[in-house]
């Protein structure tokens, strides 16, 4: 039975062919470090289990030449500084909404029914799958929503209707009346979870 060299070994006879390897795939000698020492970090993790008859040469430019495709491919998707900022990006949402009174009567909403009520009224969840996310029985998740919606009515029945309408319709979504008083009315409905 043979018996394998110590990885320091390796390390010294290999470390020259796996560093052309690298400094030939990336054009520069901090990626080739970089795929270089990410090499034989891998290496170590794996030479325990190498067999002895193994071509321990091939094996480390095969991993060598790995380490450096991905050094290339994180290096394409890294961020390229520039002089000036380019426009920001556009929102899917009306600019502003978030400054209007119903976004400031959600986010004042405690966290479960707030989660509850964007579950169910903006990712049209049923309540067994909300409960699933928040934990607990749909029955809780059922309660939160409708505890969120009676909140929300109560704070926004002192705001200017035509904001909220506005905002509600445009931004909350169909299942949600546009009227102040018919905001998130859904959740009085007694019928089966859908």
């Amino acid at each position: 039975m043979e018996t394998k060299e110590p990885f320091e070994t390796l390390v010294s006879r290999h470390g020259p062919v796996v560093w052309r390897v690298c400094r030939a795939v990336l054009s520069t000698s901090a990626d080739a470090e970089d795929a270089w020492s990410e090499t034989f970090l891998a290496a170590l993790r794996a030479y325990p289990e190498l067999p002895a008859t193994a071509n321990v040469q091939a094996w480390l430019v095969t991993i060598a030449h790995r380490k450096a495709i991905d050094v290339v491919r994180a290096r394409s998707r890294a961020a390229v500084p520039v002089a000036s900022l380019p426009e920001p990006p556009a929102h899917r949402d009306v600019p502003h909404e978030h400054d209007s009174p119903l976004w400031r009567a959600v986010a004042a909403l405690p966290p479960k029914q707030r989660h509850a009520v964007a579950y169910r009224y903006l990712g049209g969840l049923p309540y067994r799958q909300i409960a699933g996310l928040l934990g607990g029985t749909p029955e809780a998740a059922r309660r939160a929503a409708a505890d969120g919606v009676a909140t929300l009515r109560r704070t926004l029945t002192t705001t200017d209707t035509t904001t909220v309408t506005t905002s509600t319709s445009a931004t909350i979504s169909t299942t949600i009346s546009t009227t102040t008083s018919g905001v998130l009315a859904e959740t009085d409905r007694t019928g089966a979870d859908q």
